[in-house]
C-alpha cells in the first residue's frame, strides 16, 4: 500500500502545508500543519520521502518540517543533487 494513502494530511485542505507569507499569520499556519504531521502514522516516510524527492527542496510542511528543518537536516540546500529511487516511492 502507498505510504501517502494512509497521510493524516489527506482529510486537511492541503493549503495549510504550504503556509504563504511571513509573520504570525504564516507561522500559525506552520504549527497547524506540523500539529497534523504529529498525529500521522506515515511521518516518518513522508520525511524520509521529502529529503531524497527529485528537485529538492520542497516548500510547504513534510514529514513536521519545513524546507529551511530540511535543509539543516541534509547540512544544506540540495539543489541539483541527483534523487535515490525508493522502494515505497512506486
Amino acid at each position: 500500500m502507498d505510504w501517502r494513502k494512509r497521510g493524516a494530511c489527506r482529510a486537511v485542505d492541503p493549503e495549510l502545508f504550504f503556509p504563504v507569507g511571513h509573520g504570525a499569520l504564516a507561522e500559525r499556519d506552520e504549527a497547524a500543519a506540523k500539529s497534523v504531521c504529529l498525529r500521522c502514522p506515515v511521518r516518518r516516510k513522508c520525511l524520509d520521502w521529502a529529503l531524497t524527492a527529485p528537485g529538492f527542496p520542497f516548500e510547504g510542511i513534510w514529514g513536521g518540517t519545513t524546507r529551511g528543518e530540511r535543509e539543516v537536516m541534509l547540512g544544506g540546500p540540495r539543489i541539483g543533487r541527483p534523487r535515490t529511487q525508493r522502494k515505497d516511492d512506486q
